[in-house]
């Protein structure tokens, strides 16, 4: 059962958000990102978008996505991200395994704060983008 599982907290791995081709108004790239010296296995990542707009509640489908790995400073694309939903919260949840141990954690893009004022340098990918460790 989940709760007889310990979750190590998450270092190294993050979700970077990118415009393709600079283009803020087509679909935006999802990434994850291993800054660590391990490789990671058997990824899971699920993406989900929730909120309201004008008093009533909006959800998006929420997808599944599995990476068999991702090698030490690798990086590996997970999504398209429309800008039309933006406006939504926009959650990750990212499942993996180091050396037998589970490693979990809950990414969440608040409404709005995907644009260009939260853009910041993401060394791993030469590249600017909103990056969230």
């Amino acid at each position: 059962m989940k709760k007889d599982i310990t979750f190590p907290s998450v270092k190294n791995v993050s979700i970077a958000i990118i415009p393709q081709d600079g283009d803020l108004k087509s679909p935006w790239s999802v990434y994850l990102l291993n800054t660590g010296e391990v490789t990671i296995k058997n990824v899971m990542v699920t993406s989900t978008g929730f909120g309201k707009q004008e008093g009533e509640m909006q959800k998006t489908s929420t997808l599944r996505y599995s990476l068999e790995e991702i090698e030490p400073h690798e990086y590996k694309a997970v999504e398209l991200i429309d800008p039309t939903i933006f406006h939504l919260n926009n959650e990750y949840w990212i499942s993996y395994w180091i050396n037998n141990q589970l490693f979990d954690k809950r990414y969440l893009f608040v409404p709005d704060s995907l644009n260009e004022q939260h853009f910041t340098e993401i060394p791993l990918m030469g590249d600017k983008g909103i990056l969230h460790e």
